[in-house]
């Protein structure tokens, strides 16, 4: 009786697609409910820090000194608390498949200077 069993699978085997792909050669569709991984629109960070705050596995680190933010894609969870609580939407999850890393290594961007608009420079003038 094991024998037959045995013998049915491995013939069942033979005619039904393989389970594994040759990745990255060959990519599979996103599964439902992928939410991607965390992009940053560094033009509009403020660098506030509230993304570091939340990030449950302490992924995000921001330096207000250096003016950079900084991700370690090994750590993020994508769990998405930091694109939920960003207060000027600046973060995203972006649901493409990234390419293969051959090592590892932390994302780090430069925040460019943010220009005064007439509003903010008023409103400095006014508080002098």
């Amino acid at each position: 009786m094991g024998v037959m069993k045995l013998a049915g699978m491995t013939l069942a085997g033979l005619v039904k697609q393989p389970e594994t792909i040759q990745y990255p050669a060959e990519e599979k569709p996103a599964i439902p409910g992928h939410k991607g991984r965390v992009t940053v629109d560094v033009a509009q960070c403020i660098l506030c820090g509230i993304c570091q705050k939340r990030c449950p596995c302490g992924a995000i680190a921001v330096d207000k000194a250096s003016r950079s933010w900084t991700i370690d894609r090994f750590r993020c969870v994508q769990c998405g608390s930091c694109v939920r609580e960003c207060p000027k939407h600046c973060l995203t999850m972006d649901p493409a498949r990234p390419a293969v890393a051959a090592k590892k290594h932390l994302d780090s961007f430069e925040v460019p200077e943010r220009q005064k608009t007439k509003a903010s420079a008023a409103k400095e003038s006014a508080q002098s």
